[in-house]
């Protein structure tokens, strides 16, 4: 089975890679798409300033070198001409192109106003021929696409008319001629029309689909900043809630034991020797929740794990716990011992703590039993009490809130079985998490 399991990568890689390079490759294509439509759409705003351009200066340095006759005022016609050529291509194609507001009817009236100043220009000198080829570019602006076609067709008979002087002399040789030109130069501009007309409009669909994407894309982007900030907020408020956990099973825990040792004291004050005692256990418990507290705010982990496993701990923990409280108990190991990472060692120790404060505070035991059960997937604790017991309402306490919360944030959970006089069983059970992160589970198949 493992055989077989382990070969499907290998049959999966090549198909793997050869889907990545096809998503590379259309994607590739879709920017190479996107990139031709921004450089068209720019040598339709470019071309006709450019060709008026070209044309004047042409024309000026022809006139103004080439002629022995005075520029002025004979040729204050062909600058007006040019000034309102350039005042009618901004106003009926590059403000209406930038805004993109072009609409196909004031874009028809454009192109005959366009080929009108054409067709005076030149009278005056056929250098404005080369104006008259943008007379082409917006012919692919119109629509539907037989209007542009028609456009390519006013702008071929109108410059070849002119560059071939068909009305001076309309001979049948010239017209044949210039009639074949026309026809063929339509016929190849007007297809580029029918192809653009049907391919523009899906890739104007896919540039706005990119647009849409990125928009999104940056939404998504917002989202996951306020994703982020709410996971730091809840992050805080885990981290305030673990320290109150810390705090309790630590300094409260202390600081009950304290006040339990001094109410003893002040109740035996006649017995000289008795009340010694009890100071002197207040001041053990006083000078160890003192050095717990500034552990905690170093480490918030428990002192008796910095020197020793979870066992040796839980040993240590319940023979001091003993010693102090004059209850019996004992601890017992089972399974073998494997090492654990730090949150379960300092969770499952949190839980006999508290367990056998609670057991000092509120039992009246004689006895404690302690187990910790390795089992190689789980690790259990036990501790139980003979003590009197109590109901189902009396077991929602802080202290076993903060030890169930504990245990559930390794991945545990915890039971409490008691019953009024038959004493009360903890029972811890988390997953044995190696210090790498690796469980015993998957050490053990592996």
């Amino acid at each position: 089975m493992r055989d077989s399991g382990t070969g499907h990568p290998g049959v999966g890689a090549p198909g793997s890679a050869v889907a990545e390079d096809a998503e590379n490759v259309h994607r590739s294509r879709l920017a190479w798409r996107a990139e031709q439509l921004r450089v068209w759409d720019l040598l339709q705003l470019v071309a006709p300033w450019l060709l008026l351009t070209t044309s004047t200066v042409i024309y000026l340095s022809q006139e103004l070198t080439g002629s022995g006759e005075p520029f002025w005022p004979e040729g204050a016609p062909v600058l007006g001409l040019v000034a309102a050529s350039a005042l009618w291509v901004l106003v009926g194609q590059t403000l209406p192109l930038r805004r993109r507001t072009l609409r196909p009817v004031p874009a028809s009236l454009y192109l005959v106003g366009l080929l009108t100043l054409c067709v005076v220009l030149m009278t005056y000198s056929e250098v404005f021929l080369v104006f008259t080829i943008s007379g082409f570019f917006q012919a692919y602006l119109l629509r539907p696409w037989p209007v542009g076609v028609l456009g390519v067709l006013a702008t071929s008979v109108v410059l070849n008319g002119a560059a071939m002087h068909v009305w001076d002399d309309p001979s049948p040789e010239v017209l044949g001629e210039f009639l074949l030109i026309v026809a063929v130069q339509t016929a190849a501009i007007g297809a580029g029309i029918l192809l653009t007309a049907r391919s523009e409009p899906e890739e104007r669909k896919r540039e706005e689909l990119v647009e849409r994407l990125e928009e999104a894309l940056h939404e998504n982007a917002g989202l996951h900043a306020q994703l982020v900030a709410q996971a730091r907020e809840s992050g805080a408020q885990d981290e305030r809630q673990r320290l109150a956990g810390e705090i309790h099973d630590t300094l409260a825990q202390g600081l009950a034991g304290i006040i339990t040792q001094l109410q003893a004291a002040e109740r035996s004050a006649d017995v000289r020797g008795e009340a010694r005692e009890q100071v002197a256990r207040a001041l053990r418990l006083a000078r160890s929740s003192l050095t717990e507290a500034r552990r905690s705010v170093q480490a918030l982990a428990p002192q008796e794990l910095g020197r020793a496993h979870l066992p040796d701990a839980l040993r240590t923990l319940t023979e001091r716990w003993s010693q102090d409280q004059g209850i019996s108990a004992q601890v017992e190991v089972t399974g073998d011992r494997e090492p654990l990472s730090p949150a379960i060692e300092v969770s499952l120790f949190r839980v006999a703590q508290e367990s056998l404060t609670n057991v000092a505070k509120h039992a009246g035991a004689t006895r404690v039993g302690v187990t910790l059960s390795y089992t190689g997937a789980e690790v259990l604790l036990d501790v139980r009490d003979d003590g009197r017991g109590f109901g189902r309402q009396d077991g929602t306490g802080f202290g076993l809130t903060s030890m169930r919360q504990r245990i559930r944030g390794v991945g545990g959970h915890v039971e409490v079985q008691s019953a009024p006089g038959e004493g009360t069983s903890v029972s811890a059970r988390v997953p044995a998490i190696a210090p790498g992160g690796t469980g015993t589970e998957g050490m053990i198949d592996r």
